[in-house]
């Protein structure tokens, strides 16, 4: 039975190295790259120093990161304000930088218009009032539109404009999720 190797420990010095490495790669929150670090410190007390020094070279900036994430996750996959809220949230992102840069990201943006865009986008080989008409496919189609961070009343009143089964709809209302 092969034993299994313990990761290797790194001094300040290769931790520093680890970090820009890390940060080199992609953008990661400032809650991510002190995980990160904690879990390859050889001494856990040079990370608060190293951390520290990356906000002091401007390497690391959580409220930045949130607005680069934010307008990504809304530009290029089309999601709703709930779902890059939860999406940063998970990135370690404080809940108020988060809350504050997804507002600013999203003040501009119209729900119903990014709903329909989202809606249209994934169902693109459908037609969709055909489609919607079965209760099963509107209730799919509501869950998605959920799951990609659309309120409740949004993703009913793009759905309702697809579908002459609207009353059917308004049993799968929901309460909007906490901001």
């Amino acid at each position: 039975m092969a034993l299994k190797k313990q990761p290797r420990k790194l001094d300040a010095e290769a931790l520093w190295i680890y970090a820009l490495k890390l940060l080199g790669g992609r953008a990661l929150s400032a809650g991510e790259v002190r995980e990160k670090l904690r879990a390859k410190a050889e001494d856990p007390a040079c990370v608060d120093g190293i951390m520290a020094r990356l906000k002091d070279y401007k390497f690391l900036d959580d409220a930045r990161f949130a607005e680069a994430y934010a307008a990504g996750r809304r530009d290029n996959e089309g999601f709703g304000k709930f779902r890059v809220l939860q999406d940063l949230r998970k990135r370690r992102v404080s809940g108020e930088v988060a809350e504050q840069k997804a507002a600013e990201v999203f003040a501009e943006v119209d729900e119903l218009t990014q709903a329909r865009q989202y809606l249209e986008r994934k169902y693109r080989t459908k037609d969709l009032p055909v489609f919607l008409a079965e209760e099963k496919h509107a209730a799919q189609a509501y869950r998605r539109l959920r799951t990609a961070g659309f309120g409740t009343s949004a993703a009913i009143k793009v759905l309702k404009s697809y579908t002459p089964r609207a009353e059917e709809l308004e049993s799968l209302e929901l309460e909007e999720p906490a901001e």
